[in-house]
């Protein structure tokens, strides 16, 4: 596959030497997961410059003229405000937002997703939006893997610390956004390695302890293939698709290959 960016190839070429096969409907599957998975990272990264601090429930705030902070800390989009406006606020102006990892990690899965359907779309599926810890839109559809050797850039993973200060509820472990090259990026931490990750939350533990953070053996990101149905205006109850409508298999691993079938004729395209 030509033309793909830094991050793309890094998540084909890692797919590539997984024990793991990854089957795609077609070409445009792949392709639509990997430009997610790109602006996931993007925004990952443009939150982390946004100047959006981290801040505790209790002390969470946001642009009033797009939100209305809830009294459990939440932010509740405003009437009559569009979904994207919402989002992309908090990437203009962060200076006027602060909240904790766990709501971060779903306003830059959103952001992500906007730059991959664009407003129109989104805006349609993910309206009257409350950002508030894990609360997320349906329409997200995160799904989880316990196996966090198969973590790509794109994915949300957790470093959990156990032996936090009972003080600090706040530091109990760390939501990241994996970037490539081992990198993260987690809301009051910044863009670090994994190692940075778990030395910046074992100073947050219980004086005294040895007790180390540690990541957790799961990884979770959207459903790829269901927000690609909604970019082509397919409805959400999807149809089951028959044997003989499936163009294209798409296959990473092993062989490396992706298999069109057509009709009586076969052609590869190598990536």
């Amino acid at each position: 596959m030509s033309g793909l960016t830094g991050v793309e190839r890094e998540i084909v070429a890692e797919k590539q030497r997984s024990p793991e096969n990854y089957v795609y409907e077609s070409p445009a599957a792949l392709e639509f997961e990997l430009n997610t998975r790109k602006h996931i990272v993007n925004a990952a990264r443009a939150l982390d410059a946004s100047g959006a601090e981290f801040a505790s429930f209790e002390t969470t705030r946001g642009n009033p003229n797009y939100w209305t902070r809830t009294s459990k800390g939440g932010l509740q989009l405003r009437s009559g405000v569009q979904p994207s406006d919402g989002i992309n606020d908090i990437f203009r102006n962060g200076y006027l937002y602060a909240f904790e990892c766990a709501t971060a990690t779903v306003v830059v899965l959103y952001k992500g997703v906007l730059d991959t359907l664009g407003p129109a779309v989104f805006n349609s599926y993910f309206n009257d939006l409350l950002l508030y810890d894990w609360h997320y839109d349906s329409d997200l559809q995160l799904t989880t893997i316990n196996n966090n050797l198969e973590a790509y850039p794109g994915d949300v993973q957790y470093f959990k610390n156990p032996d936090h200060d009972p003080n600090k509820p706040e530091w109990q472990g760390e939501n990241v956004i994996v970037l490539g090259n081992g990198e993260y990026f987690g809301h009051g931490i910044g863009i670090s390695s994994g190692a940075g990750i778990i030395t910046a939350l074992n100073e947050e533990r219980v004086p005294g302890s040895t007790t180390s953070a540690y990541l957790l053996d799961e990884t979770f990101h959207p459903d790829f293939e269901y927000l690609r149905k909604l970019s082509e205006g397919r409805s959400r109850s999807f149809s089951v698709v028959r044997a003989s409508d499936l163009a294209v298999i798409a296959r990473i691993g092993g062989h490396h290959y992706i298999y069109t079938y057509k009709k009586a004729d076969l052609s590869t395209t190598s990536i």
